[in-house]
């Protein structure tokens, strides 16, 4: 059974470019796996059906009886290995799906920070644009002559 490549060569593009390379280079391996699984398969189900035909001389007969167990087994290697591939890809799968759901959230989390800042920062600025202004108007008021007749007046 051969088992898949390790990680292709990826250019100088830094580390997605490598990522997709390896990707690239695995299911590559991953396909030409399938084929060969699955020709052995076909093939030695072919011999198997070829070897079952009954012939008149027993010398033969038990030649093929070992031809057929030897085809026999050579299948169930065969399906073997496919399932292993199946197993394989469904590990394969499951991981990139944790690989690529945590890449998705951890961007989600960059955005939805730097728009908790953004909006921190417009808060500041509008809490110190409504004190400069009220105190602005204070002063206008208490400067006014508005402020001054309507004052208490100690002469009741």
């Amino acid at each position: 059974m051969n088992k898949a490549g390790g990680l292709g060569g990826g250019g100088g593009g830094g580390p997605t470019d490598a990522a997709a390379a390896a990707a690239a280079q695995k299911q590559k391996s991953l396909l030409q796996r399938v084929d060969n699984d699955i020709g052995n398969l076909v093939d030695n189900f072919g011999f198997l059906v070829n070897a079952t035909r009954v012939n008149d001389p027993p010398v033969r007969n038990s030649q093929e009886v070992f031809m057929m167990e030897m085809r026999a087994a050579r299948l169930v290697q065969a399906a073997d290995s496919l399932l292993k591939l199946v197993s394989e890809l469904k590990q394969t799968a499951v991981y990139s799906g944790f690989a690529s759901l945590n890449d998705h959230i951890d961007k989600k989390i960059e955005v939805f920070t730097k728009l908790a800042d953004d909006t921190n920062s417009s808060l500041a600025r509008i809490g110190e644009e409504a004190s400069a202004s009220l105190r602005e108007l204070e002063s206008h008021y208490y400067s006014s002559t508005l402020a001054t007749s309507h004052l208490p007046s100690d002469t009741q």
